[in-house]
């Protein structure tokens, strides 16, 4: 097919316009997100975007001299496979509502994140969407409410996805899940087996993310009218080399523990590994779980049990929320729900057994 039978087929802004039964400029307010319109007419264009499956070329907006509105999305490491679907979700919704998508990795330095941060304002950016968690501080909380405020002198939008909210009156948008919600009810899941020694690989101690994970786990056995050994709680971060660290640490240690709830399935990978080098077998000696249900959790042996997020929906919900604020909702806090993906890595514990007799008997 060529480029001038494909343009044919095209739906136009007009096109939108018509079926919408508004004008073609407030179809471009909507789209754009800089200009207040009334929710009723926002659902109609966006209904008709969708029927038509409307996409803005954004080479028509060069020739006509017309600046394509941007979005930014933030993160800590490009790499991290959760990540990387959260911002497939964004690019996708961002392409889909005519905008740019530009993606910035900090590496976890905070000076990179303000400067990146200064110059989407100085670029007017529609949106800066900011992921992952953080030390939550009074020193985090002045610091972002300063790019917030920043921001929004400037018509933008800071959206934080899986950061701590700022507080009310803050003109943020926060998108979140569940995420002490979703360790409560893997780790749940973990003790309704039967198993009572469970060993938890989590992130940093001061990470906010992390901090939920752990008080799901907690929050799992005192409901139960069990307390965790302090010793079965163990902190690295979110990589595969934590976990293959920690669960080695672990069994040097020589602790006694008959399942692994990792904070990541990163972090499971890591100590699964660890453990088929011990000799111990998953699940037959050990049960293991992950958190987060990224792609390859299902191709791992054993199939992961994990806990879903659904991180493209979040990337996507992260830009519609932020293009479609109104004056009347400008303080925007959303919370979308995790489930248990229970697979073939926990089972009943043996009657005798676990980690350390496996290593010891390999």
């Amino acid at each position: 097919m060529t480029r001038k039978s494909e343009d044919a087929g095209r739906s136009t802004i007009r096109d939108v316009a018509a079926r919408a039964g508004v004008s073609a400029s407030t179809v471009s307010r909507v789209l754009g997100g800089m200009y207040p319109v009334s929710s009723a007419t926002r659902t109609r264009v966006m209904r008709a975007v969708r029927d038509l499956d409307y996409v803005a070329d954004a080479r028509a907006k060069a020739v006509a001299g017309v600046a394509t509105p941007t979005l930014a999305f933030v993160l800590e490491d490009i790499t991290g496979p959760s990540f990387a679907l959260m911002a497939h979700g964004v690019e996708r919704e961002a392409t889909r509502l005519g905008h740019l998508c530009l993606v910035c990795s900090t590496e976890g330095d905070v000076q990179n994140e303000l400067e990146f941060v200064e110059m989407m304002r100085a670029q007017r950016a529609a949106a800066v969407i900011l992921v992952g968690g953080a030390a939550d501080t009074a020193e985090y909380r002045d610091r972002t409410r300063r790019m917030a405020d920043s921001l929004a002198s400037a018509g933008s939008r800071l959206v934080l996805c899986g950061r701590p909210p700022l507080g009310p009156g803050a003109p943020v948008t926060v998108i979140e899940y569940d995420n002490e919600g979703g360790a409560y009810a893997l780790v749940a899941h973990v003790l309704a087996q039967g198993h009572r020694r469970v060993l938890f690989l989590g992130g940093k101690s001061d990470h906010t993310t992390a901090q939920g994970r752990e008080r799901g786990y907690l929050a799992a056995h005192r409901a139960r009218g069990l307390e965790p050994d302090p010793d079965l709680v163990r902190h690295g971060d979110f990589t595969r080399d934590s976990g293959h660290r920690l669960m080695r640490g672990a069994l040097k240690d020589e602790l006694e523990f008959t399942a692994v709830v990792a904070a990541t399935d990163m972090v499971a990978a890591g100590a699964l590994t660890a453990l088929h080098e011990a000799g111990v077998d998953v699940p037959g000696d050990v049960s293991l779980a992950g958190y987060d249900d990224i792609p390859f959790a299902r191709d791992l042996h054993p199939a992961l049990t994990t806990v879903h997020v659904p991180y493209e929906e979040l990337g996507r919900l992260a830009v519609r929320t932020a293009l479609g604020r109104t004056p009347e909702n400008s303080d925007q806090h959303l919370l979308l729900g995790t489930h248990v993906v229970v697979r073939n890595s926990v089972v009943p514990p043996r009657e005798s057994g676990g980690a350390r007799e496996a290593a010891s008997l390999g």
